[in-house]
């Protein structure tokens, strides 16, 4: 069994992706990580015009205002699953709740 291990891919991630929009889909990925590979990708984006070779990656050039997008689309993704778990400890708190008889007040005291 042969590794493809590519360690450029692995010291510059955003090389591996062709659009921001993979790497946001990509379900290896830790948010942190994703935020990570686009703020990169982002500050590539915004290097200096004198510097051409520090905003252009291995593959095209990716426009800002894709990379924008798809931090936004983090964003609502992990609003969703922040409102997602409250649900989910509110339901648990208000089964417990109705499961004790509906008061929080315990068992009296013999």
């Amino acid at each position: 069994m042969t590794d493809n291990f590519d360690l450029d891919q692995f010291l510059h991630p955003a090389h591996a992706f062709s659009h921001p929009s993979e790497v946001v889909d990509d379900p290896d990925l830790t948010l942190n990580e994703k935020r990570a590979i686009l703020a990169s990708w982002a500050s590539d984006a915004c290097a200096v015009e004198a510097a051409p070779d520090l905003r252009l990656g291995p593959r095209s050039p990716v426009r800002f205002d894709a990379i924008m997008d798809a931090l936004r689309q983090l964003d609502h993704q992990a609003r969703r699953s922040q409102q997602n778990y409250r649900r989910l400890v509110r339901k648990k708190r208000l089964g417990g709740l109705l499961r004790s008889g509906g008061n929080d007040q315990g068992q009296p005291l013999q």
